[in-house]
């Protein structure tokens, strides 16, 4: 009796997560001026295993006319950390919906190898409520994520189709995936405009941004440099190399190539860790805690269309484990356009 209370309660959860999430976005919809689609892939980077895929559609919304963009429900549990008024006319508001999946390194091994040798089978879906406030100089952001992690994420039905599609190896061995657990994650970021040309074609911004929940923990501090034509306008979201839901964009038929990197300590996570109430070491893979991130990209935007591609390593220093260098390795893409 006691099991099937659990898979009931289970299934409510999970579809009341998934109902909550297709009002949540229907509602973005509506609001949202611009869409934006993100594809991480460590196929960019010639890998297919450690961190395989990441897809994340977001609506965003600015201001309009006399009308400020306001915070959503959760990001506003958030607003505590902001200074001042938040009712700033340059307000941005972000709504993600995204998945991730990791695999070990090979998916067709049964029994797979798995932690601590390799990585987990893992995925993760979830929702994650950004707001942005812009300023001349400076910018912050708030966000508050939830999700859920194992078989309710559809990680292994996702992989599975895109396998399918491409004709590649079948992956055999979901049902060892991380246990099912809902997950969350509390973000903080700042970023400050440091210095532009006198032409305005280059400029260097520092950044500083904290992380706390399940999904991960981190706190780190770093810089980008731009080179290109229309920086003004979207400084602000080199803040969102951070949230890995998307990538700097360029706007108003601007472009620019970006280099940049952070150093941070990161927590915990819950790929690399394991289910955050599972006592097994077992579980977990041997990583550093003190990471070293670079990333390196174009965006480029013409009329209402933006394009972003990036090359990204989450921990450049030299490691000990294979299984968390596969981890950090990716290319990601963005694509945005404006809502009619």
């Amino acid at each position: 009796m006691n099991i099937k209370l659990s898979k009931n309660l289970k299934y409510v959860t999970v579809a009341s997560f998934t109902l909550w999430v297709i009002a949540v976005s229907q509602v973005a919809q509506a609001e949202a001026e611009w869409v934006s689609v993100t594809m991480d892939n460590d196929t960019f980077v010639g890998n297919d295993n450690g961190y395989t895929n990441g897809i994340y559609v977001s609506w965003w919304d600015g201001p309009k006319g006399e009308e400020k963009a306001k915070p959503g429900f959760l990001a506003r549990a958030m607003l505590w950390s902001m200074p001042g008024d938040v009712s700033s006319e340059n307000n941005v508001v972000i709504k993600t919906i995204g998945q991730t999946m990791i695999t070990p390194d090979d998916i067709e091994q049964d029994p797979p190898i798995l932690p601590p040798d390799d990585l987990p089978y893992g995925g993760l879906l979830f929702y994650s409520d950004n707001f942005f406030q812009v300023h001349d100089n400076y910018a912050d952001r708030i966000a508050v994520t939830i999700g859920v992690v194992g078989e309710y994420s559809f990680a292994e039905e996702s992989q599975e189709f895109v396998h399918e599609v491409i004709s590649s190896d079948e992956p055999c061995c979901w049902d060892s995936q991380l246990d099912d657990e809902i997950v969350f994650q509390f973000s903080r970021g700042r970023v400050w405009k440091t210095w532009v040309a006198d032409s305005g074609n280059a400029d260097l911004s520092l950044g500083a941004d904290i992380s706390l929940g399940t999904i991960s923990s981190s706190v780190g501090a770093g810089f980008m440099i731009r080179y290109g034509r229309g920086l003004r306008y979207s400084y602000a979201s080199t803040l969102l190399v951070s949230s890995r839901t998307s990538n700097p964009v360029a706007s108003r038929n601007g472009w620019f190539v970006f280099a940049g990197t952070r150093a941070g300590y990161l927590g915990n996570q819950i790929f690399l860790d394991g289910n955050t109430f599972d006592d097994d070491d077992d579980e977990s893979i041997d990583y550093d805690r003190e990471t070293l991130m670079v990333t390196a990209g174009l965006a480029y935007s013409w009329k209402e269309v933006s394009f972003t591609f990036a090359i990204n390593d989450l921990n450049a220093n030299e490691t000990d484990s294979d299984a968390a260098d596969e981890y950090s390795e990716f290319g990601t893409f963005t694509i945005a356009w404006k809502l009619d």
